[in-house]
């Protein structure tokens, strides 16, 4: 399930943050302090989906409630574009709740907000990242040599693509 993020929701936060497989291709350092989730909690839970900005949806396991990851979009000032990106719990890797929970925010950025492109961007190493955006039918667009300095080095960025017509026309 997505939804908003909660002030309870910070220890949560933290924990998969602090892990540092979860945070080795992301802009944060493991350890993620409590004190900093909640901050993080505050903000993305004062931001809309509807509004140019930063938004983060919590990614919540429906049976257990408990949240498991989130994914980021930042919709741009012309409402027709954002970026998106996303972080999962270590032991929710690799079983598919990344791909439903980012495919769920990409059929409401195309359908309901009418959006006419949407991107991402990772690590180059970060192969699992690469290969699910390709799963969802993004296209590679890019590759950004050395373009980020983050934890001590440089590292290469891919970039991928994905326009309203080339997401699928099925109806839920």
């Amino acid at each position: 399930m997505l939804r908003r993020f909660r002030a309870s929701d910070a220890p949560r936060l933290a924990e998969y943050r602090s892990d540092p497989e979860v945070a080795r291709y992301q802009s944060w350092d493991a350890p993620f302090p409590v004190e900093r989730a909640e901050v993080a909690v505050r903000n993305f839970a004062a931001s809309s989906p509807d509004e140019p900005g930063h938004f983060q949806y919590a990614i919540e396991l429906t049976a257990e409630r408990e949240l498991i990851g989130d994914v980021y979009v930042r919709l741009h000032d012309n409402r027709k574009q954002a970026e998106i990106g996303f972080t999962v719990a270590r032991a929710y890797q690799k079983r598919g709740f990344a791909s439903e929970a980012v495919g769920a925010v990409l059929d409401r950025l195309f359908r309901r907000q009418g959006l006419h492109k949407v991107t991402g961007e990772c690590d180059a190493r970060n192969t699992a990242s690469a290969a699910l955006m390709e799963r969802l039918g993004f296209r590679r667009e890019g590759l950004l040599r050395q373009q980020t300095f983050i934890k001590g080095e440089w590292t290469d960025d891919l970039l991928f693509g994905l326009l309203a017509t080339e997401w699928p026309a099925t109806e839920p």
